[in-house]
């Protein structure tokens, strides 16, 4: 079982606790819970790269749940793969949902997970995810804890592809400061150089390479992240703090050829 959360380690805790009482030691592993607060959209993007390796079989428990207490639903999704999901459906499992080959939304009914009493409404994680994620691991099937229902989508604009560049936004700002897009790597031509990338206030042309080494120290350069996506780094330095921009920011890409000059369209 993996946990991904944006509740800090005091929160976590709590939820490990829960998890402990159920499961034998060494079942829990704790991917981040140091997401940005209340920002599903980025969660959304990092838990899917961080999670999507693991073996097939795994449960994946994520809480970044601004509205827990709401009317939003807790869910646990059955992939593909053979993986669970378990969060709020508010978005932030279906990116993940989709690499392990798409899958069943159930309702989480908490007469049916057996959670014991609850404290309050304002932590889902410990009171209802935990115990339900722990159910699950345990070989519960997920169709035992509710109905099924279809997942709400994330809701945040995806890339757009045009002939000469693309369009798409700030998914995520890594520890060091690197701007990681959403746009994917993939969509450059061939023989690209440069880029030229507009963002925040700024619109420079930057060299685009294939290592952070090879960008130099303090030049801003464009490269092809881990995430498979576009970002703009600094050598040893920061480019959300020399761009001044915050994930959601806009970013538009235009591709630049040998000499300077327009890179071919990629036509796959």
């Amino acid at each position: 079982m993996t946990l991904s959360t944006d509740l800090g380690a005091a929160y976590a805790a709590q939820m490990k606790g829960v998890l402990a009482q159920r499961l034998p030691p060494g079942r829990v592993l704790d991917l981040s819970h140091d997401l940005a607060p209340h920002d599903v959209g980025e969660a959304a993007f990092v838990v899917r790269a961080m999670a999507e390796r693991f073996p097939s079989g795994s449960v994946h428990v994520v809480v970044v749940d601004p509205g827990v207490g709401g009317r939003r639903s807790p869910v646990a999704v059955a992939c593909r793969d053979g993986s669970i999901l378990v969060g709020p459906d508010n978005g932030v499992l279906v990116p993940l949902a989709e690499a392990l080959g798409g899958g069943t939304a159930y309702l989480i009914e908490p007469g049916r997970v057996r959670a014991g009493p609850r404290v309050g409404t304002t932590f889902d994680g410990r009171d209802l995810f935990a115990p339900a994620a722990a159910r699950l691991a345990l070989g519960a099937p997920v169709a035992a804890l509710g109905r099924r229902t279809s997942l709400l989508p994330l809701g945040s604009a995806a890339p757009r592809r045009e002939p000469e560049g693309a369009e798409g936004s700030v998914a995520h700002v890594d520890h060091f400061g690197n701007l990681v897009t959403n746009v994917p790597t993939a969509w450059v031509p061939p023989r690209t150089r440069a880029v030229r990338a507009r963002v925040g206030r700024y619109a420079p042309e930057v060299p685009f390479v294939t290592s952070y080494e090879a960008g130099g120290v303090g030049r801003l350069v464009a490269l092809g992240s881990s995430f498979g996506t576009l970002e703009l780094a600094v050598g040893r330095g920061r480019a959300a703090d020399r761009l001044g921009v915050a994930v959601g920011a806009a970013v538009r890409f235009t591709w630049r050829g040998p000499a300077g000059g327009r890179g071919r369209r990629n036509r796959k």
